[in-house]
């Protein structure tokens, strides 16, 4: 019986985005985790699709969103960030040993409801004429992956806490344009991921005590450290605090964030 982990790294190696949600959709939640188990590094990760192509974030052409093209690029980027996110939820799983049974039985079922979002997106985007990789897109959320990857307290600080959590600042927004051009279907889209993505951020939070704690670091001085070390982005408001708070930012990071 293949383990949990050794799934999470199928998932993130898989390169065909169908076969790869197909892979999050039909976990044997019966496996054994194997904690301690430790996997070679495959030469590739992850696993990419021959479309979109993959350009630097300055390369992405920005198109108005009130033309057909525009509407469907953006959805298209909601989407890439989504695909991005199962191999990010998957990669944990596999990458680091030695975590409690529940934190990998908990990234995998953020890599299901990932896969869950991008399936949706793709839907739309195939409703409005296109389909995944019919527009480039960019690495930024894998890059800080690679950033992190030798340890564990830096890649739930960074990736959860930090680059998801952006995406509860902006979805309302997203929202807002989108519904202002008659895309309601985007806008009950964007509800669904926005109402998952605060248990995810929650989860990196859960975690990143968990690690604090055990290793006797001050939470606020430690995130500050690792963000400076791995060259996170600076975060800029307008912040979605009620998402925050729900997602269990204390009041302190709260107050960190806004000054």
């Amino acid at each position: 019986m293949s383990s949990l982990r050794a799934r999470a790294l199928a998932i993130v190696s898989e390169r065909d985005p169908t076969t790869k949600c197909s892979l999050c959709e039909t976990i044997d939640w019966s496996s054994p985790v194997d904690a301690d188990a430790e996997f070679p590094t495959p030469p590739a990760l992850p696993g990419r699709p021959d479309r979109p192509e993959w350009v630097s974030h300055q390369q992405v052409p920005r198109r108005p969103l009130g033309t057909p093209e525009g509407r469907s690029a953006l959805i298209h980027a909601l989407a890439h960030i989504e695909f991005n996110a199962i191999n990010l939820a998957a990669d944990v799983c596999w990458r680091f040993s030695d975590m409690p049974e529940a934190f990998y039985r908990g990234w995998l079922e953020v890599a299901q409801e990932e896969a869950h979002h991008f399936s949706l997106l793709r839907a739309h985007l195939q409703s409005l004429g296109h389909d995944y990789g019919d527009f480039p897109a960019h690495g930024a959320l894998w890059e800080m992956a690679e950033r992190t990857q030798h340890s564990v307290l830096a890649r739930v600080a960074l990736v959860p806490r930090t680059l998801e959590a952006r995406g509860l600042d902006a979805s309302p927004a997203v929202k807002a344009k989108l519904l202002a051009v008659g895309d309601r279907r985007a806008g009950e889209i964007l509800d669904i991921i926005l109402r998952d993505e605060v248990g995810h951020v929650a989860l990196g939070n859960h975690w990143y005590q968990w690690l604090c704690e055990r290793e006797g670091l001050d939470p606020l001085a430690t995130y500050a450290r690792l963000a400076q070390e791995h060259r996170a982005p600076r975060l800029r408001g307008p912040f979605n605090l009620a998402a925050r708070r729900a997602a269990g930012f204390t009041e302190a990071e709260l107050a960190q964030l806004s000054a």
